[in-house]
Formats: C-alpha cells, structure tokens, sequence
C-alpha cells in the first residue's frame, strides 16, 4: 500500500456547459491565405498569419495594425519642433534672491 498519496474521485464532465467544437473551423487572414483548424467558432478572420509574418517569411516589414507606427513617428514630429530650452540658471537665481555660493550663503 501507497502511503501519502490522495485518490481523487473521478467525476465526468458536465453536461451543457462546453461551447460546441468545430474540428474545420476555416481561418481567413488578411494577405488572402486560407487553412482550416479546430476552434469553438465556425469561421476566423486574423490579420496576419504564419504565410505572411516576417518571423516565418524572413522578409523585413512593419507589423502595425493600430496605426502605432504613425503615432510614434507624429510624436518625435512634434517633439523636434517644441525644443525645451533650459532656464538660465543666473538670472533665475538672481531674481529669486538665493546666493550663487557658499560664500555669500555664509557671508549673510
């Protein structure tokens, strides 16, 4: 006899709680190609599949389905147009009144 370990009682699945399984489902992509797979839905619409996805077709391109891409590029736009230009230390310590050094801290 096994000592410490736990038999499960095996219970069977339920019934009326799985969703229907389709073992053609047919996927369609984007570029216009066509497999079939087993999935819970009849038909699939995906943008990109393993026919046209740099990492399987070794070809360089930009995979940009929300406009990421563009939305990067209008930012650096924007941000070489608005250079920050930093404060002049002097005159924004002289206007202030705060001393320029420790001497004239301590000189006070």
């Amino acid at each position: 006899m096994l000592s410490g370990l736990i038999y499960a009682k095996i219970t069977p699945m339920k019934k009326k709680i799985h969703p229907e399984w389709y073992p053609e489902a047919k996927v369609s992509c984007a570029c216009g190609a066509k497999f079939t797979t087993g999935s819970v839905k009849p038909s699939i619409e995906v943008e990109i599949c393993s026919a046209c996805h740099p990492f399987f077709t070794g070809a360089m391109k930009f995979v940009d389905t929300q406009g990421r891409i563009q939305k990067f590029q209008a930012k650096q736009e924007a941000a070489g147009k608005n250079k920050y230009q930093k404060k002049n230390r002097k005159n924004s310590q002289e206007k202030d009144g705060h001393p320029k050094t420790l001497k004239e801290m301590l000189g006070k």
